[in-house]
């Protein structure tokens, strides 16, 4: 390259032009004093992995969309019962979703996040979650909560069971070598995971995959509440809007040439 040449600018995303925001407070947290909401850019979940240019941001899911997807996948006839799958958020940032499945019969329910600042707000999340739930006589029993930091495509998956969930977490380098390894790791365990996926950005890459069936997809609609929390967030955003509802997929792991 001669030295006229100039190096070519990285085109612009969408995501590139968000902006961090820590309000408006999410009713879920105004009624649990936890700390899910806000939006935080990729540029500010940076932590020096090779991977941090492929991450998206953090917005935590709305709680409707992810109990109604849940209920959708119950109603797949899953070949386990519900205490038998771990349910494994990936990029769980500030851990809603996690919270969230805890209210649910799962064995377990683990959180993996990459960004150590997420994770201590997460830890600290779970611990008053979990706390609130052991001193209040009349809440449900929750399931065993987990936050792992790590990189998704180190950690070991789980032996059991298991439920993936991705809101969107990270783009298709990632995402590829997550479902090789999870080829790999049940490639002897046909139908024992599936994966919820809520915006569902990349879902043309699990429909073209020889070893993952498309169970179910659709958009999940908000409930008023979550609605009216998303258009007061997503207000200060100008590249986005919110329609009130999400694109979601529902997949089983079923391997190649079982489709």
């Amino acid at each position: 390259m001669s030295s006229s040449s100039k190096t070519k600018a990285a085109p612009i995303r969408s995501r590139d032009l968000l902006k961090a925001a820590s309000m408006p407070i999410h009713p879920f947290d105004q009624v649990h004093e936890t700390d899910t909401s806000g939006l935080v850019p990729a540029r500010d979940l940076v932590t020096g992995h090779p991977n941090d240019e492929h991450v998206t941001a953090y917005y935590a899911v709305a709680p409707s969309i992810l109990r109604s997807l849940i209920d959708r996948w119950r109603k797949t006839n899953p070949p386990y019962h519900i205490t038998d799958y771990t349910f494994l958020d990936i990029g769980s940032g500030k851990g809603r979703a996690v919270l969230l499945a805890s209210e649910l019969p799962f064995r377990q329910v683990v959180g993996v996040e990459l960004n150590p600042a997420m994770v201590t707000i997460a830890e600290a999340n779970v611990a008053l979650w979990s706390k609130a739930h052991r001193d209040d006589p009349t809440a449900d029993a929750i399931a065993p909560i987990q936050i792992v930091h790590d990189d998704a495509l180190n950690l070991p998956l789980p032996v059991n069971p298991t439920v993936v969930f991705l809101f969107h977490p990270f783009e298709e380098p990632v995402l590829k070598p997550l479902l090789r390894r999870i080829e790999t790791a049940f490639s002897n365990r046909r139908g024992s995971l599936d994966l919820l996926y809520v915006n569902a950005e990349h879902g043309a890459l699990l429909d073209r995959h020889p070893a993952f069936h498309l169970l179910w997809q659709g958009t999940v609609p908000m409930s008023t509440e979550d609605h009216t929390a998303d258009l007061e967030a997503i207000a200060q955003q100008t590249e986005y809007g919110s329609t009130g509802d999400e694109l979601c997929a529902i997949y089983r792991y079923v391997g190649r040439g079982e489709k």
